[in-house]
């Protein structure tokens, strides 16, 4: 869990504070039906879990209706992955369908983020907390996160996000935002403000 800077534990298990994981169900009305990033000290309970390292969340299906992720936010040296492949997962899902609810960095200057976040979600909030204190084996980390984090919405439910995680930070929508259109990475054209 990096985020650009040095390490500072050596799991990548840092698991979702409850209230988090509460709101993430509110949300999806009770139920998250897939944790692609789970471990066996998740409180998730989602109905189906892949846990890492042993089941690759990357390569396994996301053909599910309402999914929870809060990726490793370092890079696998044995898989070869970084966060972004987990973006790029994430945006694909929400294209395919999915209503997703993602827990991740902030790194809004990031390519993962204008090309997975910006043109794909619906909302993000940027959570209250300075330092989420994530659980790691099964106890709260006492230091904190390293990096501000924040919750992303992918799908259609927007109210119910609003009012679900306006609790626990700023809400903002997507669907005003615009992006300059690129071509191979390089703008082309701007949007036109009014």
């Amino acid at each position: 869990m990096t985020a650009g800077r040095n390490a500072v534990s050596a799991t990548k298990n840092w698991c979702t504070p409850k209230k988090y994981v509460d709101a993430v169900k509110e949300v999806f009305g009770g139920t998250i039906a897939l944790d692609p990033c789970s471990n066996e000290y998740s409180i998730v309970n989602a109905a189906v879990e892949y846990c890492l390292p042993e089941v690759d969340g990357l390569a396994a299906s996301w053909d599910y209706p309402t999914i929870y992720v809060n990726p490793p936010y370092g890079s696998d040296k044995e898989r070869g992955t970084t966060i972004r492949n987990w973006f790029d997962k994430i945006a694909s899902a929400a294209r395919s369908g999915s209503e997703i609810i993602a827990l991740v960095p902030v790194a809004t200057n990031t390519a993962h983020w204008k090309e997975c976040v910006y043109p794909v979600a619906s909302e993000i909030c940027f959570l209250y907390d300075t330092r989420l204190r994530f659980f790691i084996g099964g106890k709260e980390d006492t230091k904190g996160a390293p990096m501000s984090c924040c919750a992303i919405y992918y799908g259609a439910r927007t109210k119910e996000f609003s009012r679900v995680f306006s609790k626990h930070g700023a809400v903002l929508p997507l669907s005003d935002a615009s992006m300059p259109r690129t071509r191979n990475g390089k703008i082309v054209a701007m949007p036109q403000l009014l």
